[in-house]
């Protein structure tokens, strides 16, 4: 599973906070399946109990499971706290743990406002000590391939780029049955979501945007619904609905999710059509960069294709890419790149799909930030500024979306002075 062994290394003694699936599962279960000479879990915390049991069950864990953070910290005194809570929560344990004189590993986004980013950034700062961003779409194998055809001039020097993410009904829709749904919670899609794809850009380009001009709306879920209820299992219009999701066909997710709901009253499955959800789920935004590049980006939710659609345009020609995940259509284990040179034919790139998540993306990110030693020539490891600079595009997305002008990033006020 991971790119090397490492043997005579003292392991981590990690706490996780946060059991839901991305918790339990990439951070839980598989980092023990595949990285336990580096890793041993000291502490499993979620503020629902029944949730930091079952999941530190599922792991396979001996660890002591806590709801509160301070006693977590005070109690075993973690080396590193890896941080898969709700959204705007990430702030207020990432700095707990900086204080504690922990190492932070925290999950994208880093955080949903601009003064959390500033609260964030000043106390790796006054601490010292280092968070890292799990930014994993840098480590598949096509992005890393891009970049490096970037960093060669493969087109020349960079103008534009089009990048247009398509989130299917399945993947789609379930952004719209949890919390995400609220954009106090997840800084909306602009944010949660499209972190990923502007902390993309930023690193392909080597800059960062200095405005982004946005537009978005609700189209689909929310209040366009024929009909609502209160959640998938209770509701009498299951039959009819094409949105209708039987979480009891998932024991994973019942055992995270639905059992714990008697102690909290948070639900998985709850219907997308609920009038309260506050965030758009069409969007699109134009980004203009410091390094003169600008950007047409859009973000769509209910489509019937999965993946994306990449393309860099250049003074000496143009590398495109179309990622597949699900699709409508059979598709191969490879992406193909396909670079044409203005003055010089094209050339296809085929880039394997690997094991493991995000195309093998996962493990070569739990590597790097597990495994001691290993090289980094693509810069794809990210700190707390790159974290801080994706959430900022997406949060000057939202306020351009929201006051219909253009909005500077250095006007947002998420960075230090």
């Amino acid at each position: 599973m991971t790119m090397q062994a490492t043997t005579g290394e003292e392991r981590h003694r990690v706490a996780l906070v946060g059991t839901g699936h991305r918790g339990a599962g990439m951070w839980g279960k598989e980092l023990l399946e595949g990285w336990r000479d580096r890793a041993e879990f000291v502490a499993i915390c979620d503020i629902n109990e029944r949730r930091a049991t079952a999941a530190r069950s599922a792991i396979g864990t001996n660890a002591p499971v806590f709801t509160d953070v301070d006693a977590m910290l005070a109690d075993v005194k973690p080396e590193i706290v890896i941080v898969c809570s709700r959204d705007d929560t990430h702030d207020e344990i990432i700095v707990k743990a900086l204080e504690a004189g922990c190492r932070v590993i925290t999950e994208k986004p880093m955080t949903t406002t601009p003064e959390k980013c500033r609260r964030i950034l000043e106390a790796e700062a006054r601490t010292g000590r280092p968070v890292d961003v799990t930014f994993n779409y840098r480590f598949a194998p096509t992005a890393a391939r891009l970049k490096q055809l970037l960093l060669d001039e493969a087109i020349g020097t960079v103008t534009s780029v089009d990048f247009h993410w398509y989130l299917d009904t399945q993947h789609g829709a379930d952004y719209f049955r949890r919390w995400h749904a609220k954009e106090a919670h997840s800084g909306s899609l602009f944010v949660h979501k499209a972190t990923h794809h502007f902390d993309l850009l930023n690193w392909y380009l080597g800059s960062v945007p200095r405005e982004v001009s946005a537009y978005g709306s609700q189209r689909n879920y929310g209040r366009n619904g024929p009909f609502r209820g209160e959640r998938c299992l209770t509701c009498s219009h299951g039959q009819a609905c094409d949105f209708h999701f039987d979480m009891s066909k998932d024991p994973w997710l019942t055992m995270l999710y639905e059992e714990p709901s008697a102690e909290d009253g948070y639900v998985r499955d709850a219907c997308v059509y609920r009038e309260d959800i506050d965030i758009p789920d069409t969007m699109t935004a134009m980004l203009r960069f410091e390094n003169e590049v600008i950007v047409s980006y859009s973000l769509n939710t209910f489509m019937p294709i999965e993946g994306y659609h990449l393309a860099f345009n250049g003074t000496r020609g143009r590398i495109e890419v179309r990622q597949y995940e699900r699709q409508a259509f059979e598709t191969p284990d490879y992406d193909e790149i396909l670079l044409m040179r203005n003055f010089g034919g094209a050339e296809r790139i085929r880039v394997p799909h690997a094991a493991g998540g995000h195309f093998g993306g996962d493990d070569r990110l739990r590597d790097m930030l597990l495994r001691p030693g290993l090289a980094d020539p693509l810069g794809q490891r990210a700190g707390a500024l790159a974290g801080a600079m994706s959430m900022l595009c997406g949060a000057a997305a939202l306020a351009s979306m929201k006051s219909g002008r253009p909005v500077r990033l250095a006007e947002l006020g998420g960075l230090p002075d």
